[in-house]
């Protein structure tokens, strides 16, 4: 009998939206402002300069109360807006920016409530994220509606609302050259009983930046377009390594086309667009070739290709006296459980080079030239827990942050940032 139930629902809505559509047998026309509408994809034909927005010709209701957003192309800058606004909103504005408008921005994860001032809100939107809009409830009465959002079929929040009696439009907004979106204005979205619970784990807050890179869980996937160098998908962690948290480590789970595969260190201003290693203040293992890169375009031969299954590592070596995050203190033990590193006859301990401090103290200038110029410290690299190699490195203000890069279709990593806390 349910199933009779659900059934005859769907034909209503179904009949509803047929009616909906014919009308008095004029049409409601959705209405754009240098945007190109080809079917239900909409792209930026602007500047850069001037916001072009897409109204659409029907407001959201209850029998039609949610509509997604597929982001194809972030274009130079992402500024890519999703929400609702009046049906005569000025298409010249993002929406979220008048008054009566609401949007979620995937360029910077906030939301813009009838103010051009965001407020945070959720995580950032790269390519191949859905961003969908809806609303719970309606109160024509009170004049109040509960606007919610999502990311990728997960609720990111909600916000309660004015709207008028001609209702709420879904809207988009684009700001930069490039961006292109494909829209839904008939999605359906249903809330799972335990979709709380899966958010908890997201992992999203451990990454600073993500460029054409999605993530689920530990997971990582290149969702770029693969055609040329300036393709790289980049993910680059929130915090950089101390001498507290000082390794981390990258699983292959698929390699995909061609195994463009990076992991290494950067600093924290490192251009998204490339490789970990191919620019100053960086070095990096690649898996497509066993090279490593540092801080140049062109590698040396370093240690072994690396596959699907593959584990690589990445860590530094820190001088005994160094102090990065505000306390020197770190379990020495757990270096050891990867196989390989260096003997006692290298190095008397993987985390303090004991062979320099003597010189450091006897050269009192040069170490203030030094730290001015930022404390040296050796990277090193494994593969499947055995030692590649090391490469000592300047480090950068603000330290360096676990970077991964990607460059060709269907690349999935799996991440650990503290692979040693267990």
């Amino acid at each position: 009998m349910d199933d009779i139930n659900v059934l005859h629902h769907r034909c209503l809505l179904n009949l509803r939206r047929r009616i909906r559509d014919i009308g008095d047998g004029h049409p409601a026309q959705d209405r754009c402002m240098r945007l190109q509408k080809d079917g239900d994809t909409l792209s930026y034909q602007g500047n850069s300069e001037e916001v072009g927005c897409y109204v659409a010709g029907h407001p959201l209701s209850k029998g039609n109360c949610y509509f997604e957003v597929t982001i194809v192309d972030t274009g130079v800058r992402g500024t890519i807006a999703v929400g609702l606004v009046p049906k005569f909103y000025r298409l010249d504005h993002q929406p979220g920016w008048l008054p009566y408008s609401v949007a979620y921005h995937a360029d910077n994860g906030k939301l813009y409530n009838g103010n051009p001032v965001g407020k945070q809100f959720g995580p950032k939107c790269a390519r191949g994220d859905r961003i969908g809009c809806g609303i719970h409830s309606e109160n024509t009465e009170a004049g109040l509606t509960t606007v919610f959002f999502t990311k990728n079929g997960r609720e990111v929040g909600s916000i309660e609302v004015p709207v008028s009696s001609e209702g709420l439009y879904p809207a988009v907004g684009m700001h930069s050259m490039g961006e292109e979106v494909k829209v839904d204005l008939r999605a359906e979205w249903l809330l799972e009983e335990d979709d709380t619970m899966m958010m908890v784990d997201s992992h999203e807050d451990d990454w600073g930046r993500l460029h054409d890179v999605r993530v689920s869980g530990m997971l990582l996937e290149y969702v770029g377009k693969g055609k040329s160098i300036m393709d790289v998908g980049l993910a680059q962690a929130s915090q950089p390594l101390t001498t507290r948290c000082h390794y981390y480590e990258v699983e292959i789970v698929d390699a995909g086309e061609k195994c463009y595969i990076a992991l290494g260190l950067a600093r924290r201003d490192y251009p998204k667009n490339r490789h970990p290693g191919w620019s100053r203040g960086s070095v990096a293992y690649h898996a497509d070739d066993g090279k490593i890169f540092y801080g140049i375009g062109v590698g040396d031969a370093f240690g072994p290709r690396c596959f699907k299954g593959d584990i690589m590592g990445c860590g530094i070596m820190f001088p005994r006296d160094y102090s990065l995050d505000g306390d020197g203190s770190v379990d020495v033990e757990d270096l050891g459980q990867l196989e390989g590193l260096p003997s006692q006859d290298g190095v008397q301990n993987v985390l303090y080079l004991n062979g320099e401090d003597e010189e450091e103290e006897e050269e009192e200038g040069d170490e203030v030239v030094q730290e001015q110029q930022g404390r040296k410290v050796t990277v090193f690299f494994t593969r499947n827990g055995k030692l590649m190699g090391r490469r000592e490195m300047a480090v950068p203000p603000g330290g360096l942050y676990p970077t991964v890069g990607m460059l060709s279709s269907g690349e999935k990593v799996k991440v650990d940032l503290h692979p040693l806390s267990g």
